[in-house]
């Protein structure tokens, strides 16, 4: 596509550059003759000045990058709206990227991030490391994760208190009746599927409840291969995610089981969709907008204060009861 230069447009107005650059930025007076000049041969030739350039003579770009692992996953839609929203009310542009939870497409991801000259980063890792990004906060990029801890980097965080949305959920189905449990968990290298892990043992030790834990991944798909191999049904399945539930829902009503009567199923999230589901999802609902919204306020702090910071934000997570849960008799 042709692009005129400002070159063409000094040409065509009769002046010289730096006088249609001291026009175009109002960097320094101009006649009011030499202006009307320079903005008709601007409008006649249709010249659009480069953003990029501009923002790079300037130092910034005004752009943020997001990496997150599942654009499909409505959790992660409403971060991204919560940061977009934030980021555009401070004159900030967000590019988004989908890792698809292949860790060699997000470092792929991140090199043409930085090849972009973003501020800043916001990181959903696929894992619990990453070497480049390691190297790329060393030398300087600013960055905030979110809904992730990841080993080895020294940076700010926004996070939920998963531990405790975890006991939330158990000791309520403790309370309910349920003694037999299974636990199908995501991605065991991710920071929140290690801390649901942890809280969930830690409870049925404490209790001495029967249980079962398995990782997978958090999707639909793995929720409903999952659960169509199961033989014997138990008091309750915990999902390490809504996703997970809605596809183990639809796999054992498939197989003739109902839900909450012939078994309660637990998410976590409360994803949009959740309270609509068949039959209304319980779940763990984490403040997804707020989240996205307090890591693009903590990014731009630490761009427009140019200075490191090591500040975590756990928010706090909310118990929510519906019908896919019943109370067991004791």
């Amino acid at each position: 596509m042709y692009r005129p230069s400002i070159k063409e447009v000094a040409k065509k107005a009769g002046v010289s550059i730096s006088t249609v650059s001291r026009v175009l930025n109002n960097s320094a007076p101009v006649s009011e003759s030499l202006r009307k000049k320079v903005e008709t041969a601007v409008k006649e030739l249709g010249y659009l000045p480069s953003n990029i350039a501009k923002s790079l003579r300037k130092g910034k770009t005004k752009t943020i990058g997001f990496i997150l692992p599942d654009i499909t996953n409505p959790f992660f839609a409403n971060i991204v709206r919560g940061a977009e929203d934030y980021l555009r009310r401070k004159g900030y542009a967000l590019i988004l990227c989908n890792s698809d939870q292949d860790k060699e497409q997000e470092i792929q991801l991140l090199e043409t991030l930085i090849s972009k000259h973003i501020d800043g980063l916001l990181f959903t890792g696929t894992g619990s490391f990453n070497s480049l990004l390691v190297e790329k906060i060393k030398k300087g990029l600013k960055v905030v994760f979110l809904d992730r801890i990841i080993e080895g980097i020294n940076s700010s965080y926004v996070v939920i208190d998963n531990m405790k949305g975890m006991n939330l959920l158990l000791d309520f189905l403790v309370k309910s009746g349920h003694r037999n449990f299974v636990f199908i968990n995501g991605n065991k290298e991710t920071f929140s599927a290690k801390i649901r892990y942890e809280a969930f043992i830690e409870k049925m030790k404490k209790e001495n409840l029967k249980y079962k834990h398995y990782f997978t991944n958090f999707s639909y798909e793995a929720g409903y291969k999952f659960a169509r191999k199961m033989k014997i049904m138990p008091d309750v399945i915990v999902c390490g995610n809504d996703l997970i539930a809605y596809g183990v829902i639809d796999a054992i009503e498939e197989m003739g089981y109902k839900v909450p009567d012939d078994v309660s199923v637990t998410g976590f999230d409360d994803i949009p969709f959740s309270k609509h589901f068949k039959p209304p999802l319980t779940t763990v609902r984490q403040p997804m907008y707020k989240m996205g919204e307090k890591a693009a306020e903590l990014l731009l702090k630490i761009i427009e204060e140019n200075k490191f910071l090591n500040k975590g934000m756990v928010l706090e997570p909310e118990l929510i009861i519906r019908n896919s849960t019943k109370e067991m008799v004791k």
